[in-house]
């Protein structure tokens, strides 16, 4: 037996008590033999250890999840409601099209210097608080924008956005929290879909609503009601939402619903500084390279969906309706993909091969978009916008979740908080780049600049390491029953000390 493995049994067998000498002995002479090891430890465990959780599903979960997804939805609508009907808006208030555009970008720019304050205020105060103060700023933003419908009151429409973005920070990076704290192993990527499918189903919502509601009429007075009618909608739904955060949302069940869960909150909170988790996390080469390609993709997915109006309209002049059911039909194929990838992911644990696959296919509908938007058939247009959608959108729980299993067992907020700022900034720097790239030199250009950087994002996804540490640490819980280790031994050594338990050639899995 090795020395390094001698001194962590050796550690074992001297932190518990209740271990007789025949235990020790056996212990120590079962050589380099892993097996047996697990064995001993189930034992010392079950004789010892004070530790032991229950592990139990609640049916609250589902109810957790949807009210997560639902306010989820209705931030996300607003992201979108001003750029789909980006001419009307224009015209109501005397501005440019690039003024319009950033009040999409907005959500993307105010996301970048907040996210690490919200995540710090997540691992300190918890899911409960981070979902009342999402709603707080969604609701007043809702409200404000609501005083905002007159021509030389833009700048407060602004403020109201402004509201609604910083409220998008307390939620974006949410499902993957949400799911690994209330669901169980085998469902928690199916969870994570979901709460991702209110996020996207807003989009929808917001590509396909405002054309509805807001008609490109002439008469001023008529535009402003019409406008206004939307926002009241919008601030009625955003206050019973926070209404319902305040009286129901749970900070999380009783009970662990995993043995990774159950772990997790065994370590103290003296073992935890969330500067070192952050420094841990960007010293993670296979999650930087995914940081990189999550950015890449999810960016590119921002600009067709902050541009798809100004793309439409060039080649299709007064389909703003169409415009909009273009970019609902992107979403809902994005939704379907979403969470035929989240099933997928439970049932076959095939993270880095799945990304790929749906990376490469996201490069291939941007390309078969980008050459056949201006054929001049609409009908083309929503089939090949929604084998987009399909793969682009269905890519998202799929970088949230393999960012969780390789980086546990950090905070999953702060892994996802990292993808996503990722994704705002590519995000504005693609918005800006293809716009001016659309107006100098058409939308094919435009396009096929995002399909460079799809092609480059698949084949660095093709570099990433799949180490699925939070996939062992649940099989080494599950071959232990009760939990190799005490709670204070499986801290924020947890990800170092199962590459120890485990074999040169697992470790080394692609």
């Amino acid at each position: 037996m090795s020395s390094g493995k001698s001194s962590l049994v050796d550690g074992e067998i001297n932190d518990n008590e209740n271990v007789s000498d025949l235990e020790k002995n056996k212990m120590m002479s079962a050589g380099d033999s892993e097996e047996v090891r697990l064995e001993n430890n189930i034992q010392l465990n079950r004789n010892g250890d004070d530790t032991t959780k229950t592990i139990k599903l609640y049916k609250r979960r589902w109810f957790i999840v949807l009210l997560f997804g639902s306010y989820s939805l209705c931030n996300s609508f607003q992201w979108i409601q001003y750029g789909i009907i980006n001419n009307i808006f224009m015209r109501f208030y005397g501005v440019e099209s690039f003024t319009i555009d950033w009040m999409s970008m907005i959500y993307m720019l105010t996301y970048i210097p907040f996210i690490f304050p919200v995540t710090w205020l997540l691992d300190k105060k918890g899911l409960r608080i981070i979902a009342l103060v999402a709603t707080a700023m969604n609701c007043a933003g809702t409200w404000i924008k609501v005083t905002s419908v007159r021509p030389d009151l833009f700048a407060v429409t602004m403020l109201g956005q402004f509201c609604c973005s910083l409220a998008q920070v307390f939620i974006l990076g949410m499902p993957s929290k949400i799911a690994s704290v209330w669901f169980g192993s085998e469902e928690v990527s199916t969870a994570c879909s979901i709460g991702v499918f209110g996020n996207q189903l807003g989009i929808a919502i917001g590509f396909l609503v405002p054309p509805i509601l807001v008609p490109n009429v002439e008469d001023m007075d008529q535009l402003a009601y019409h406008i206004s009618i939307m926002f009241y909608i919008t601030a009625g739904v955003a206050t019973l939402l926070f209404l319902l955060v305040v009286i129901v949302f749970q900070e999380r069940p009783e009970l662990p619903p995993t043995q990774a869960q159950a772990t997790a909150r065994c370590i103290p909170p003296e073992q935890y500084s969330y500067t070192a988790s952050i420094l841990r996390l960007l010293r993670n080469k296979p999650f930087l390279l995914l940081i990189l390609t999550y950015g890449l993709n999810v960016g590119c997915f921002y600009a067709v969906g902050t541009l798809l109006n100004r793309m439409i309209i060039e080649h299709y002049p007064g389909e703003e309706l169409n415009a909009g059911r273009i970019g609902l039909t992107i979403v809902i194929a994005g939704m379907v993909g979403s969470l035929i990838c989240g099933i997928w992911l439970d049932r076959t644990k095939t993270y880095k091969q799945t990304t790929l696959a749906v990376y490469l296919m996201s490069f291939v509908g941007m390309l078969v978009y980008a050459f056949t938007l201006s054929l001049g058939h609409l009908w083309v247009v929503f089939l090949t916008a929604g084998a987009l959608g399909f793969f682009m959108t269905g890519y998202l729980p799929l970088g949230f979740e393999f960012g969780v299993e390789l980086t546990y067992p950090e905070c999953e907020g702060t892994s996802s908080g990292l993808l996503n700022c990722s994704a705002q900034v590519f995000g504005i720097i693609f918005t800006i780049c293809q716009g001016k790239i659309i107006d100098n030199y058409g939308t094919l250009a435009g396009n096929i600049f995002l399909c460079v950087f799809l092609f480059i994002g698949s084949v660095l996804t093709g570099f990433i390491k799949s180490d699925l540490q939070r996939q062992k640490a649940n099989q080494l819980a599950k071959a232990a029953e009760d939990g190799l280790l005490s709670g204070q031994q499986l801290g924020y050594g947890a990800t170092a000390l199962i590459k120890r338990l485990d074999s040169p050639s697992d470790s080394s899995q692609t």
